[in-house]
């Protein structure tokens, strides 16, 4: 049975519908990646939502070249982290834990404790959390700066304000 269609003609036509098809994803350069500096103040902020818009705000997810295998993330300075508000009793239930790696070497502390003694710790541990647990997580980590009072030693990188 004929068609009147050769063989070549046809292969040729289903590699251009192949080559149609075929998407293709944009790697930004890492030389080419633009990062911004972001200030948040965390006075009267609840500790969980401000945690989840820093941790987009250092993966990168806000940007139109996100992929989840770059670090295309900003600066993010988050100021007054004592003066950090908890919902519910969490202050008085949510423990933290840290191990010397000795028997017996557990420590807990609740959130009013760690609140009283390193303010930066508990927003510093709520960003991590949200984080990948993987090298690319550390990266994005180191790009958190947390200071407990209004004072920063970042003001010639110009950071914007973050409104939350």
């Amino acid at each position: 049975m004929e068609t009147g269609v050769d063989q070549a003609s046809l292969v040729g036509l289903v590699s251009t519908v192949i080559e149609e098809c075929i998407m293709t994803t944009y790697l930004t350069p890492v030389k080419e990646i633009e990062r911004k500096w972001f200030i948040v103040d965390a006075q009267s902020e609840v500790l969980g939502r401000l945690a989840a818009e820093v941790a987009t705000r250092l993966r990168g997810k806000h940007k139109p070249n996100y992929s989840t295998f770059q670090d295309v993330g900003d600066f993010v300075i988050v100021v007054n982290a004592d003066k950090i508000r908890l919902t519910g009793r969490k202050l008085e239930n949510k423990k933290y834990y840290q191990h010397s790696g000795y028997l017996g070497g557990l420590k807990e502390c609740t959130a009013q404790e760690l609140l009283d003694k390193a303010p930066e710790q508990i927003v510093y541990k709520a960003v991590k959390g949200m984080l990948p647990s993987n090298s690319l997580g550390r990266a994005q980590l180191k790009k958190l700066k947390v200071y407990a009072g209004e004072n920063h030693p970042h003001e010639s990188q110009q950071p914007e304000e973050l409104k939350l």
